[in-house]
């Protein structure tokens, strides 16, 4: 037995299957929220915030706009929340995101930054940046482990990821190459050879 639905009644709309942020001031606290707990290791904290727990994105999707933030003149959070603020919400969104990610953190920093004049000469001060510098590298290492799997999906490839990933920390921490220069070198040869695998994908899909 089969139901038809007349011309003029309108079925609801497919709910989005993305979480989004509901409103403006959801997006901006949330933002705070993301701020205040990264202080040093932000990029563990921003993927566990966005992919993990709220699922705005996916690991693939994370992994390619954090690429581009990175290589955007700029701190690559703000970047990141500039892009996703204009995703959600347009240009409204992208300020409340960089409001959000600015204003309260700029506040602790200021009044961190005082107290620390007063106690930056002392041994136990210098030990505490030096052991926080140390969960900072660890966080992001083991960030970077965790959204590997999402580089076999990558148009370049794992290989050529792999020696891409080499070679810039061969360059920078070994031959101390400035960064620019990597960027520009390497950057732009990862960049041609996406662009070729891409076109060969588009044209076999147009054998098909």
């Amino acid at each position: 037995m089969s139901v038809t639905t007349p011309a003029n009644t309108k079925l609801p709309p497919a709910a989005d299957a993305s979480p989004r942020p509901e409103s403006l001031s959801a997006l901006f606290w949330s933002f705070t929220g993301l701020a205040l707990q990264g202080f040093g290791g932000v990029l563990a904290i921003v993927q566990r915030e966005l992919v993990e727990r709220r699922r705005w994105l996916t690991a693939e999707q994370f992994v390619e706009d954090w690429a581009v933030a990175q290589v955007l003149p700029g701190p690559n959070v703000v970047n990141l929340s500039l892009m996703l603020g204009d995703r959600f919400f347009g240009l409204r969104g992208a300020l409340v995101a960089m409001a959000g990610i600015l204003t309260f953190p700029l506040l602790v920093v200021l009044l961190l930054a005082t107290l620390y004049a007063s106690v930056q000469t002392l041994p136990v001060a210098q030990g505490a940046l030096r052991g926080m510098g140390a969960v900072a590298a660890g966080l992001i290492t083991a960030t970077g482990l965790k959204l590997w799997p999402a580089l076999k999906q990558n148009v370049v490839g794992t290989l050529v990821s792999i020696g891409s990933i080499a070679i810039t920390i061969i360059a920078i921490a070994w031959l101390r190459l400035p960064l620019a220069w990597v960027l520009l070198g390497l950057g732009g040869l990862t960049c041609a050879w996406a662009y070729r695998q891409l076109g060969r994908l588009t044209a076999g899909e147009g054998t098909v």
